[in-house]
Formats: C-alpha cells, sequence, structure tokens
C-alpha cells in the first residue's frame, strides 16, 4: 500500500493542483472555478513563482500525512440518522472464540463467566436446539448441542443476552472505545426448522439497539457499511437460515445476522481458491473452517508442527481478508485426560505444548476467530505474545 500511495501521488498532478489551490493566497481563490485551458491564473504576477515552493519536501510531507491516516486511523462511515461509526475489518484484530459457551446437561454452567473473566472484546459461541415439549405442543430455542435433551435447558435469552446486559449498557453509555463490537455471537444452529430461525430472529429484533446491523438491499453482493455496536451475530452457512435472515428481510430494513459462505473442499491439499471463490456479499461475511484444513486429518492425527502447515495457515487467512471475509478455525484444545471438562476428544492435540504452537501461530497468521474451550489459557497466550 506504501508504495501504491508513493506512487499515486508522486505522478498524479491534478491532485497537487487541487492541494495548492487550497493553500495559495486569498487573492487568488476566485481563480478556483476557472477550468479552460487559458486560465488567467497563471498569468498572475509571482504566481509561478510561488508555485515553485511546493518543494519535494512538501509533497513527502503530505504523502506522510495520508499514509498515516490510511494506516492508523479507521475509516467511518455513514450509518443510521446521520450517525458516524467507525468500520470494522477483517484481520483487525485476533479473537478468543469461546466454543460450546454453555452447561452440558446442567454440568459447566460458569462458562460464560470463565469466557467473559478472560475480558471482552472476544467472540462465545452458542449452539441453539429446537425443543418440542410432548406434553404441552409448546416450542422454543435452548441452548444444547442436541438429543437427549430434558426441556430444562437455559435459553439463549437467559444464559447469554441478560448475562451480558450489563457490558453492553455500559458500552452504549460510554460509547465507542475502538474495540467494538464488545462481543461477537457466533450462533451453531443444531435443527435448522423455520419456527426456530423465525423465533432467534424475533429475539434479536428485541434487542437490536445492542447489534451491528447493516441495510438489506437488492442487491446481495453490494456489502453495505455495518452500524458497529457492542453485539455482532454470525450465523452458519445454512441456505435454509440465508432465507430468514435474508431473504425475508424487506429492502431497506436491517440485516441483524450475517451467514458464512459456501466451501468446497475440507483437506489442506486444495488450494484457498477452490474453497472459497467469492468475495463477502451483503449477508455472507465470514469463513468457518475445521482445523482439518490446515493439517491433515485434524486435531488427533496432527504430526509436528511444521513451516509447511504455517505457510497453508497463512495462505488461507490472506485469502480470506483478501476477499473481505472473516475467518474462524474450531476447536483448538490441547490437554490430558484429567483435564476434560466435557470436551470433545477429536479437538485435542494431546497436551498444552502442541496446542501451544497452534494457538502461537494462529495469532502470528491473524486468525480473526480462534475457538477453543480453553479460554483462560488461550487468553494467557495471547496476552504473553502481546507483551514485549
Amino acid at each position: 500500500m506504501t508504495r501504491r500511495l508513493a506512487r499515486y501521488l508522486d505522478g498524479n498532478e491534478e491532485f497537487w493542483s487541487r492541494l495548492w489551490n487550497l493553500r495559495r493566497p486569498r487573492r487568488h481563490a476566485r481563480l478556483c472555478d476557472l477550468e479552460d485551458e487559458d486560465d488567467e491564473e497563471h498569468d498572475i504576477p509571482g504566481y509561478q513563482e510561488s508555485k515553485a515552493l511546493v518543494s519535494s519536501k512538501w509533497k513527502v510531507y503530505v504523502a506522510g500525512v495520508f499514509l498515516l491516516a490510511a494506516i492508523v486511523l479507521p475509516r467511518k462511515t455513514s450509518t443510521l440518522k446521520g450517525e458516524v461509526s467507525l468500520e470494522i475489518r477483517p484481520g483487525s484484530r485476533v479473537l478468543l472464540d469461546a466454543h460450546n459457551c454453555y452447561p452440558y446437561h446442567g454440568k459447566w454452567s460458569d462458562r460464560i463467566e470463565r469466557a467473559l473473566g478472560t475480558r471482552v472484546p472476544l467472540a462465545i459461541e452458542q449452539d441453539l436446539f429446537w425443543y418440542t415439549d410432548k406434553q404441552s405442543g409448546k416450542s422454543w430455542s435452548m441452548l444444547s448441542h442436541g438429543k437427549p435433551v430434558s426441556g430444562n435447558e437455559p435459553t439463549l435469552r437467559t444464559y447469554f443476552f441478560e448475562r451480558i446486559r450489563p457490558i453492553v449498557e455500559k458500552a452504549l453509555r460510554d460509547g465507542n472505545q475502538g474495540d467494538w463490537p464488545l462481543v461477537t455471537l457466533n450462533l451453531d444452529f443444531k435443527s435448522n426448522e423455520p419456527e426456530h430461525h423465525a423465533d432467534v430472529w424475533a429475539l434479536l429484533g428485541e434487542y437490536e439497539s445492542w447489534l451491528c446491523t447493516a441495510e438489506r438491499v437488492e442487491d446481495s453482493h453490494q456489502v453495505m457499511p455495518l452500524l458497529v455496536r457492542p453485539l455482532w451475530v454470525l450465523t452458519g452457512d445454512s441456505d435454509a437460515q440465508e432465507i430468514t435472515f435474508h431473504h425475508l428481510v424487506p429492502v431497506g430494513q436491517r440485516l441483524r445476522v450475517f451467514g458464512a459462505v459456501h466451501v468446497r473442499g475440507d483437506d489442506p491439499a486444495v488450494p484457498p481458491e477452490t474453497m472459497v471463490w467469492e468475495r463477502a456479499s451483503n449477508y455472507r461475511r465470514w469463513w468457518n473452517n475445521p482445523w482439518r484444513v490446515v493439517e491433515k486429518g485434524g486435531q488427533r492425527k496432527a504430526k509436528d508442527w511444521t513451516k509447511e502447515d504455517m505457510q497453508r495457515l497463512r495462505l488461507l487467512v490472506d485469502h480470506a481478508h483478501a476477499l473481505g471475509l472473516w475467518i474462524r478455525f474450531y476447536t483448538l484444545n490441547g490437554y490430558g485426560p484429567a483435564e476434560s471438562q466435557g470436551w470433545d476428544e477429536d479437538y485435542n492435540f494431546g497436551s498444552k505444548e502442541r496446542v501451544l504452537l497452534r494457538w502461537r501461530a494462529a495469532l502470528e497468521a491473524g486468525v480473526d476467530f480462534v475457538a477453543t474451550d480453553q479460554y483462560e489459557a488461550f487468553a494467557s497466550a495471547k496476552a504473553a505474545r502481546l507483551t514485549p
């Protein structure tokens, strides 16, 4: 970007001419609107001598200011009712993604406390299952990985939304400090009934003032700017979800949740360009991956971490970001048999030392969301890497 900007500024005479018009003496201002070839400005005594003062040092100074603004300052975008919102971009930060952050069968109910204890910003995954009570016939969405269920499982409203209410309301009072969204909610639907989707859509509507949203437009390939707020909601790649969360939303209304792209292949031999071939759309803005796309066979069959593995990880991340997509990898754990808290053994590298190598690689590569069940350990590894 630095070289492109330098070339643009060095060879763009129109840019420098317009800039000169902004800084020249007031007595020349009336000539700003002259566009004909016989511009009278050039006949003003002393003008050419004054213009010669635009030296190479001045150009270097201005180029530096433009470059600093491009790199350091977040872009601002127009939003609702004339508000201004700081834009968020893929690759700007690496977040803990608290995998399966809800109780299992009445156990480990402190998962959301553990996740929030690592401090925001972070991502939190919630699995949703559509349950129907056989006696009453009533149905509702609950937090569960699937059957068997008892009907006593917590809901997204009680376990997640009301728990983060103090955090979000304080953030809204204080304003965006450059770290919004504070929480990215990753919804993993374990059942995809249309009524399930409709129920969750209605729930999100109750909390819409908390949510990052974007305008629904006719052309889905037109990526509209996000109105950035403390909570961003993501969901999967299901076409059935897209119907409720995008197609049925009237043009001009706001999208409350954003889907993942479709992917071809889940083997390290598949080129990134084959796996995902289209840029982000207005609805589909992220890419979700099992770790087996990096290391063949996934966590249980992973061998020593190599330079080739790191290169593969970088290729996937760079390709995602070039397409305007956030990218997530799941689920990177490493622990002994006595340390498990209901975690899936298929995600276990077998030791903390082995998973640390992958966490550090993900941090270095710029993975947007690193899913793990070991919330505190990942947060410590991230903090250690960021500490000089």
